[in-house]
């Protein structure tokens, strides 16, 4: 079957990220993306709408940028820095899969808690903040770490120009970051394990997200220049699993994995305009396994852009990013893939490749209450009949477009159960054109990629 290349990982912690697992571990954390956290909206005295587009996250206002940006520490009111969310949803396919897509399921049409997470979320003092979020899988049954961000801040002045400096140390390259063009934050911003997907995509879009730890340094400018750098590591293997990550998967980060990002903010045409470019890179050993004395070499590149303007009491938002990755997958092809489906290959017959994603996404929301959201994806790679034996055509293209329809009626602070309490519900509807190589028979059993569009229902509360 296709690997799902979002690769390994690799590496050993350095000191400097000891003392921040260390950090980590005084709340032990696990969860899936952070949004709306209520906790923020008692700190601030604001309501959830001040900082999320549509009253729920993740998308943020420029307030809620600058609040990120500042290190979470914001504050007008006590608050208790601990909050909940819990995602439930119903899913069904056009076809039923081939097979359950988890224990406990069936082949289509099912009812799923997703997930429920602890937050521990707030600021301290001026100059620290942060939220480490802790995660009930449903469809897998166990529990995690999550997103984590914990930010020590300062500012200052630079050539008469405003200066916010600070220093992340997060758990996953982009979760730090404040607009919603990469992939941590980027929609759709709920989906369910239960629904097929494709079989691969670039390193950045999640392939070390809970794997890794890393510290990245950053100053915001004037509030429009945007300047980021910093590193990752792979805790080892036993850390991650008391953190209830899977230590092998994606593997072991050699030495360490630079990661970088710009960006440049302004008003124009009535709202706020971003573009920006960012740059990741690892070597890793695969399933943490050093005995071809190889390492898989993943670069990632892209470029981003997002455009938000307030229209009365509306909100118009674009997204869209587009990223090249190139790959070396030298251990992965001498080792054979993990999971025993092919025998080792020699390195150079199936080794180097690349993917090239383009994503993009508008969305208005009417009074921050009703949103519809429409997004389209596009991936493709070199044809590579190693890394995809289940793919008629060797290749892992895939595109599609994504609808949403949502409501959230609590955003504004008119929630029965209080200022905590927020809610959204909504229907989304997944259309795909190309699934793992091809529109039609693309694994070369009949499947069609038609047959995995997916109509998904979700409710989804935070306190």
């Amino acid at each position: 079957m296709p690997i799902d290349t979002s690769p390994p990982v690799s590496g050993r912690s350095c000191a400097i990220l000891g003392g921040a697992l260390l950090a980590v571990s005084v709340a032990v954390v696990i969860g899936a993306p952070a949004r709306a956290v209520p906790s923020f909206a008692q700190q601030t005295g604001q309501p959830c709408q001040a900082c999320h587009v549509g009253g729920f996250g993740p998308q943020l206002t420029p307030f809620g940028r600058a609040f990120k940006l500042g290190g979470y520490t914001l504050r007008t009111s006590a608050s208790i820095p601990v909050s909940a969310m819990a995602v439930a949803s119903f899913t069904s396919t056009k076809r039923a899969q081939a097979a359950p897509p988890a224990d406990g399921f069936d082949t289509n049409n099912n009812t799923a808690f997703d997930q429920g997470s602890i937050f521990l979320a707030g600021g301290i003092g001026s100059h620290f903040g942060g939220f480490v979020q802790t995660t009930y899988d449903g469809v897998a049954k166990s529990w995690s770490w999550d997103n984590l961000d914990l930010r020590a801040v300062g500012t200052g002045k630079i050539g008469g120009k405003d200066l916010v400096y600070g220093l992340s140390i997060n758990n996953s390259p982009t979760v730090q970051d404040v607009w919603n063009t990469l992939p941590a934050w980027g929609y759709p911003y709920t989906s369910s394990a239960l629904a097929p997907a494709p079989a691969s995509g670039p390193l950045i879009a999640g392939g070390l997200a809970q794997n890794v730890l890393g510290v990245t340094a950053y100053a915001w400018l004037d509030s429009k220049f945007y300047l980021e750098a910093g590193g990752y590591s792979t805790p080892r293997a036993g850390t991650l699993r008391w953190l209830g990550a899977d230590p092998l998967d994606p593997g072991d980060i050699h030495g360490l994995a630079p990661y970088g990002r710009v960006a440049f903010e302004n008003q124009i045409g009535g709202g706020t305009l971003e573009v920006g470019a960012f740059l990741l890179k690892a070597d890793l050993w695969p399933g943490r396994d050093r005995s071809a004395q190889l390492t898989d070499h993943y670069a990632d590149v892209g470029v981003d852009a997002s455009w938000l303007r307030t229209i009365g009491d509306d909100t118009l938002t674009l997204n869209a990013r587009y990223t090249h990755e190139h790959r070396s997958l030298r251990a992965t092809c001498a080792l054979g893939i993990a999971d025993g489906s092919i025998d080792p290959v020699p390195p150079g017959d199936c080794a180097d490749g690349s993917l090239h994603e383009v994503r993009a996404d508008a969305s208005y929301y009417w009074h921050n209450k009703i949103g519809a959201t429409i997004g389209a994806f596009d991936l493709a790679g070199t044809a590579n009949p190693s890394l995809y034996p289940d793919s008629r055509t060797a290749r892992p293209d895939s595109s599609g477009i994504l609808l949403q329809l949502d409501g959230t009626p609590f955003g504004g602070n008119h929630s029965p159960l209080g200022q905590r309490f927020n809610m959204r519900v909504g229907v989304q509807y997944t259309a795909y054109t190309r699934f793992n190589g091809a529109r039609l028979n693309y694994d070369g059993a009949g499947a069609n990629a038609a047959d995995n569009n997916t109509v998904r229902l979700f409710t989804w509360i935070a306190f």
